[in-house]
């Protein structure tokens, strides 16, 4: 039996048959094609970014976790990111990691606004450096979305009362997300200041804390959307009105995080590249404040949308963000992740092949199977190296290091 067969039978009947997936590594029926065999090598092409560099073009996507208590990792945040690097994940970002406590969406969430987190976070960056992934870490602020109950709670997505351990929310206005939630504290100039300040230290201690990427959470509603959207920034002051005024607050964070930043480490900024509703952020924007930050240092922008409305109609599909990736990557060309519905194969290594993106993000995938990047090595039949940890690989055969 010659290599390739080895692996595809190993891994079907091995490490795969827990997952209840086929023995061809096929979920359902993929709208794309097989990968074309020339293309096939690139979705495990490294990619270098300043001094650090992904052994493949697979991320995983920051996903709360929903599981911490006063900011702190514990085992399952260890156990969360080992299966995904011993899985062969190139890069994997860390949730959205608040930056003073009352940054978190959840009470819940994991914090890296003092020192005492870092020995916790330091556990895991190094399992994750020791078997082949880069650590990478999304520092956030959740803004008007902060102080919510887990998804698992009976009262999911709804606000934390202070007698309960939550806090009032902090926004760019004064204005409900929603219409049962509090009223926020519209924030001074001096605690915006302060904020943009909060990020920086956050992203020193994430790098003693052995992370390698930084991201910037400017999506979804939280805080740093909320200040880029009219829909959500209604000020009047330097940081409201104008576009020129409501990218300030990005800038500033930028510019920060870029400054406390050693020169070799990526700095990325996830946008919600559209708001999905008239009179919103928009692609043009996003296009815009893209070329900005590039100029300020950053390395590569995350590309998502929505967030901002609980009336957007957002048109949810397979590669239904990609063209926002490839239209800020062609217009700007500044580095882009791909994010949303990439399940397949096939399908991830198409994007990474036509140029629409430099690296694809995988959420809900790596959840359902923290392998997938060895799969897909599998399925694409790429010549590379496989992602595969040397603990499993003497077991499954030779690895052609």
């Amino acid at each position: 039996m010659n290599r390739r067969h080895f692996f595809q039978s190993a891994i079907a009947a091995g490490i795969a048959a827990t997952t209840g997936v086929s023995a061809k590594g096929e979920r359902a029926a993929s709208t794309h094609p097989k990968a074309r065999r020339e293309d096939a090598a690139t979705l495990f092409t490294p990619l270098k970014i300043r001094g650090v560099t992904l052994r493949n073009r697979i991320a995983m996507s920051p996903m709360c976790q929903y599981s911490s208590e006063d900011g702190f990792a514990n085992d399952w945040h260890l156990a969360h990111h080992a299966a995904r690097a011993v899985g062969g994940a190139g890069l994997l970002i860390a949730e959205a990691t608040g930056v003073v406590p009352e940054g978190r969406i959840t009470p819940h969430c994991l914090g890296v606004w003092k020192d005492e987190h870092i020995p916790a976070l330091r556990r895991v960056t190094d399992f994750i450096t020791a078997h082949g992934s880069v650590p990478g870490i999304q520092l956030a602020h959740a803004g008007v979305k902060a102080s919510r109950h887990r998804p698992w709670h009976p009262q999911r997505g709804q606000y934390v009362p202070v007698e309960e351990g939550g806090w009032l929310p902090v926004g760019p206005t004064a204005r409900r997300y929603r219409d049962d939630g509090p009223v926020p504290h519209e924030l001074t100039v001096a605690e915006i200041r302060g904020i943009v300040g909060s990020f920086a230290e956050a992203a020193q201690r994430s790098i003693r804390a052995g992370f390698r990427v930084i991201e910037l959470h400017f999506a979804h509603g939280y805080l740093g959307h909320g200040f880029l959207s009219p829909l959500m920034n209604e000020r009047t002051d330097e940081y409201g009105g104008s576009f020129e005024n409501r990218v300030r607050f990005l800038l500033e964070s930028v510019r920060a995080v870029r400054a406390a930043l050693p020169e070799e480490a990526p700095l990325f900024v996830r946008f919600s590249c559209t708001d999905w509703v008239e009179g919103g952020w928009t692609l043009e924007d996003s296009v815009k404040a893209a070329r900005l930050v590039k100029e300020e240092g950053v390395d590569l922008i995350d590309c998502s949308t929505g967030g901002a409305s609980r009336n957007a109609d957002i048109p949810v599909g397979p590669d239904y963000q990609v063209p926002f990736a490839a239209e800020i990557r062609g217009k700007t060309g500044i580095l882009t992740g791909a994010v949303g519905l990439i399940t397949e194969p096939a399908q991830a290594n198409a994007i990474i092949a036509d140029g629409r993106a430099d690296l694809v993000l995988l959420g809900r995938e790596l959840l359902r199977d923290p392998n997938w990047p060895l799969r897909a090595w599998v399925d694409l039949e790429s010549e590379t190296p496989p992602p595969i940890a040397r603990e499993y690989a003497w077991a499954l055969g030779e690895t052609r290091r």
